[in-house]
């Protein structure tokens, strides 16, 4: 076996057919950071039933950009479902983020959970693409490793514009696509040679 861990930052997870029930049945989700302790990522294909709007609303900020108003905030994960995360591009790659709460990940994204980078899109500026999400996914040390083991889960290197310019309800099947398989060759049994 390699001694070296493998690193799945700026992978997707894809949900293999045996996984089963919300909010991981058919998910891709985006792998903000792995490490030695864990792994945190935000599932990108379960929109919830409110959209960026609504959101705003609720945190009593107007919405400045017109091209956001409809967008789905999504179900992000189980874990913290009252907190908002923003999946964004880097607005100066190579900088440090200009908001106060943010993850940088390598491959151009950053993650940001402080308030004003919303406050940044109330003013119609801010990130030009964004993802939006209330809660995240969580694995603690080894978890994930050894779910990928029980082959729960495919691996692939992200795409952003699977996040950011793929329909919704296309991110599986694409994401997928993107290790030159389609659904139907899936099968719900895992096999251990």
């Amino acid at each position: 076996m390699d001694p070296t861990p493998t690193n799945f930052t700026h992978h997707f997870l894809i949900a293999m057919p045996g996984v089963d029930g919300e909010p991981f049945a058919r998910s891709v989700v985006y792998m903000c950071e792995h490490s030695e302790r864990g792994a945190l990522g935000l599932v990108i294909n379960k929109p919830s039933d409110i959209n960026l709007k609504n959101l705003f609303d609720k945190v009593e900020l107007p919405l400045g950009r017109l091209d956001l108003t409809e967008s789905p905030v999504f179900q992000g994960g189980p874990v913290q479902t009252e907190r908002g995360f923003v999946l964004h591009e880097c607005m100066m790659p190579g900088a440090e983020s200009v908001y106060a709460s943010t993850l940088t990940i390598p491959g151009g994204l950053e993650m940001t959970t402080s308030k004003d980078v919303l406050e940044a899109l109330s003013t119609g500026a801010g990130p030009r693409r964004v993802f939006i999400s209330l809660g995240y996914a969580a694995w603690g040390e080894g978890q994930l490793e050894s779910e990928i083991g029980e082959n729960s889960w495919l691996t692939v290197e992200a795409d952003p514009a699977l996040i950011f310019d793929t329909p919704v309800e296309q991110r599986y099947d694409k994401a997928l696509g993107l290790l030159g398989m389609q659904s139907w060759m899936l099968s719900a049994g895992a096999g251990h040679a």
